[in-house]
């Protein structure tokens, strides 16, 4: 039986409903492996009808948190480095590949890079507030995150490549 979304934004509400501990947010994290592992569910919401780079799926009422799918189509691309500002978020790779690097502010707009890895299908992280990384793609990807909030309109820390 395939994961929906219905039961993924389930699964997250229920890990969400005590606070966003750092067992909650790995429990959010699984629950995003294994939507970007299910290939209905990747079908169904990352296919080939969907090429939106942004696109809401799911956003709670209660708890705040927001499932996205994210489809980049158009090649490579790299990111500066940021943070989420107020919030967390969890990055899974549905297809492709995304190379994303963490980094250590040294202060206000220096940065040093910690470690860079893939994400490749199934793979999923989360990223917790203030922690600050970059993802870079060589090639088309999809991915799925859910964000603490939506982050559309949250200001947030940018820094520039050393």
């Amino acid at each position: 039986m395939s994961y929906t979304l219905e039961q993924f934004a389930a699964d997250c509400k229920q890990a969400l409903s005590g606070g966003a501990s750092p067992q909650s947010l790995d429990s959010v994290r699984a629950h995003v492996s294994r939507a970007c592992l299910d290939q209905t569910f990747v079908g169904t919401h990352l296919g080939e009808h969907n090429s939106t780079p942004r696109k809401l799926l799911y956003q709670d009422h209660e708890l705040g948190f927001c499932i996205f799918a994210h489809v980049y189509l158009d090649g490579a691309n790299n990111s500066k480095p940021h943070d989420h500002g107020p919030t967390w978020a969890v990055y899974g790779q549905a297809v492709g590949e995304t190379v994303m690097t963490d980094w250590q502010a040294n202060d206000d707009s220096c940065v040093q890079s910690v470690r860079s890895y893939a994400l490749t299908p199934g793979d999923a992280y989360v990223y917790d507030v203030g922690d600050i990384h970059s993802p870079a793609r060589e090639g088309p990807t999809r991915l799925i995150r859910v964000e603490g909030v939506n982050m559309d309109g949250v200001e947030r820390r940018w820094f520039e490549l050393p």
